[in-house]
């Protein structure tokens, strides 16, 4: 399985996120990861172990509603948990089965975005494109 696929499928997840307005960007991501924490659930093949996860992030997720920080502690945890199942555990979509693989490169890149505040994709491309200077500009 490339790590190409996963890493397109993160930046697109972060661009589409982002164009959720604040404050309401972080609280719906704060759910996402809740709900990242159960992915396992039904059938991960850890037994009862598969409770682990969704139990502390619940509580990760509930420190998520007020921080950036701890949204991406919750993304690196179940990056870590992606690991798990790709060595022991089933993977996370039954038909595809380097999925959790894929997940674990992709988590990474959300987290990466969520310890940087979160910040709306298509405002930073703008804030930037608007520094530069034009090529006449340059040129005077």
């Amino acid at each position: 399985m490339s790590i190409i696929m996963p890493i397109i499928i993160g930046l697109i997840c972060v661009t589409l996120i982002s164009l959720i307005p604040e404050p309401h960007r972080r609280l719906v991501n704060a759910v996402l990861v809740a709900g990242a924490g159960a992915a396992y659930l039904s059938g991960g093949g850890l037994g009862y172990g598969e409770f682990l996860l969704p139990t502390v992030m619940t509580y990760v997720a509930y420190r998520g509603l007020d921080s950036w920080t701890w949204i991406g502690i919750g993304w690196l945890l179940h990056t870590a948990w992606d690991v798990i199942h790709h060595l022991k555990g089933s993977p996370l979509l039954p038909f595809a089965e380097h999925s959790s693989f894929g997940c674990a490169i992709c988590d990474p890149v959300i987290a990466l975005w969520c310890f940087a505040g979160g910040p709306s994709i298509l405002g930073w491309i703008r804030a930037r494109l608007s520094r530069e200077p034009t090529i006449s500009q340059a040129g005077e």
